[in-house]
């Protein structure tokens, strides 16, 4: 197929008609997709960091352990299980169906729309199309407009390698986003902010389409008075600031137990100086904010009389260094909405109790993290907390453990992916129930009487 100049409407026609043929389905075929994909990753790496640089100032190290890295695990992972993922699963039968057999065969749901999101332009679009592909799908890819320069390469290279009734990319903005919104796919899967999720959500409605929101907020970090201050503190601080604080999972916040809080605070101030010792120059392991607007805006959540460290920055380079604010309450401009940059409360509490409670206020959060060997206070947190997911004395790491679902819950997201949750996801289960001829029982055909209930309540009851 000739894809140019054509219209979002014929490339999704062209994409069902490609999937309606059964080339997607068999097992093969997916994993040349897979195969092939990795080849092109592999093979045009150097463009991908040169792109990504040009966005974000953004180093080889941290694209590769933050972005391609997990690309190629998820790769490799659906690859080496696939084979597995695609079987029928047994299914126990219930009484009133033996001698039958039941089972769950998995089924690609068709033609997919999957928006990525800016803040790691290659991880929140690559991985997501891995499982659409893996699962059987025909794919249109959006990738974020801000990121512009890594979405680029994305089109260019997947397009190049591609046909465009397998896979095609959309290099847009807004616009092109809701004229692809506005048709009706079998999927949609995004990744992005809580209002413009709302908006994909509406336009899903419409065709009654099932999606997927990977979504945000404000995800807390509690940090009781048995943690070890040294370590809780380098991990919060690798965990806040890696991508300058562009990261869904980041801590937003912290909640110390007033006794530590002075201590926490030195050693955080003290991981910052350690972890980022230079900014005349865009260091190799920080990166900028992906534009003005942004830049603009976290400069209003800092208020500068509460800045413990940091509080400096430099607009030509759209750099705002690691920032701490102390002497915070809920109250504060900080805490109104997600921060996602470089900037990191700490509100000290008195009493878990309360801190527990002004969390569950709020919307329900993507990750939380505590710091604590405590087992009764962690318990307690993680069972009054309704949360996408998290850890135990470390902060985002939950996020590499492929057994491990990823996903929000209420304002946070709907529903999982990453490995086979990731595979689930682009999936329908088709539940089978078979019968053999040579069985039937006379109780459950007409005509019905009394004695044939009894018989039924003993069996059934």
């Amino acid at each position: 197929m000739n894809d140019q100049n054509m219209t979002p409407q014929n490339m999704l026609a062209a994409q069902k008609e490609f999937f309606l043929s059964g080339q997607t389905k068999p097992l093969k075929f997916r994993i040349k997709q897979l195969k092939k994909l990795k080849s092109a990753l592999i093979k045009n790496e150097e463009y991908f960091y040169e792109a990504i640089y040009k966005d974000f100032g953004k180093s080889k190290f941290e694209t590769y352990t933050t972005e391609l890295s997990p690309v190629y695990s998820e790769l490799n992972l659906s690859i080496k299980k696939l084979s597995q993922w695609v079987k029928p699963e047994k299914k126990k039968t219930n009484l009133a169906n033996l001698p039958g057999k039941s089972y769950i065969i998995p089924e690609p749901l068709g033609s997919v729309f999957v928006i990525g999101a800016w803040n790691y332009p290659y991880q929140l679009s690559l991985i997501p199309l891995i499982s659409a592909i893996a699962a059987g799908n025909t794919v249109v890819l959006k990738p974020s407009e801000l990121s512009f320069n890594a979405s680029s390469i994305i089109a260019k290279i997947l397009n190049r390698v591609f046909i465009p009734e397998i896979i095609r990319v959309i290099v847009g903005g807004v616009k092109e986003t809701k004229e692809l919104l506005d048709l009706n796919f079998d999927k949609i899967f995004f990744t992005g902010s809580v209002p413009v999720g709302k908006i994909v959500y509406q336009a899903a409605a419409k065709h009654l389409t099932p999606v997927t929101l990977e979504l945000g907020g404000k995800s807390p970090t509690f940090v009781l008075a048995d943690a070890k201050i040294k370590m809780t503190a380098k991990r919060i601080v690798w965990g806040k600031f890696l991508n300058a604080g562009q990261t869904c999972v980041a801590t937003d916040y912290i909640l110390v137990d007033k006794k530590i809080e002075k201590k926490l605070l030195e050693e955080i101030k003290k991981q910052i100086s350690i972890q980022f010792p230079n900014f005349e120059n865009i260091p190799e392991n920080y990166v900028q904010i992906i534009n003005e607007r942004n830049f603009d805006r976290l400069l209003n959540l800092t208020d500068t009389e509460k800045v413990y460290v940091g509080g400096t920055y430099d607009k030509a380079k759209r750099m705002i260094h690691p920032t701490v604010l102390h002497n915070i309450t809920f109250e504060d401009t900080a805490m109104n909405d997600e921060i996602f940059g470089p900037i990191l409360p700490v509100i000290a509490y008195d009493n878990l109790d309360e801190a527990i409670h002004e969390v569950k206020k709020r919307p329900k959060p993507l990750a939380l993290y505590i710091f604590s060997s405590h087992k009764k206070s962690i318990k307690k947190i993680h069972k009054e907390i309704s949360f996408g997911g998290g850890a135990v004395n470390d902060t985002i790491m939950h996020l590499t453990n492929h057994n491990l679902s990823f996903g929000g819950t209420g304002s946070s997201g709907i529903g999982n992916y990453h490995g086979y949750a990731g595979f689930q996801a682009f999936s329908h289960f088709k539940s089978i129930l078979k019968k053999p001829f040579w069985f039937e029982p006379k109780l459950k055909y007409a005509p019905y009487n009394d004695k044939k209930l009894k018989r039924l309540k003993r069996l059934m009851g």
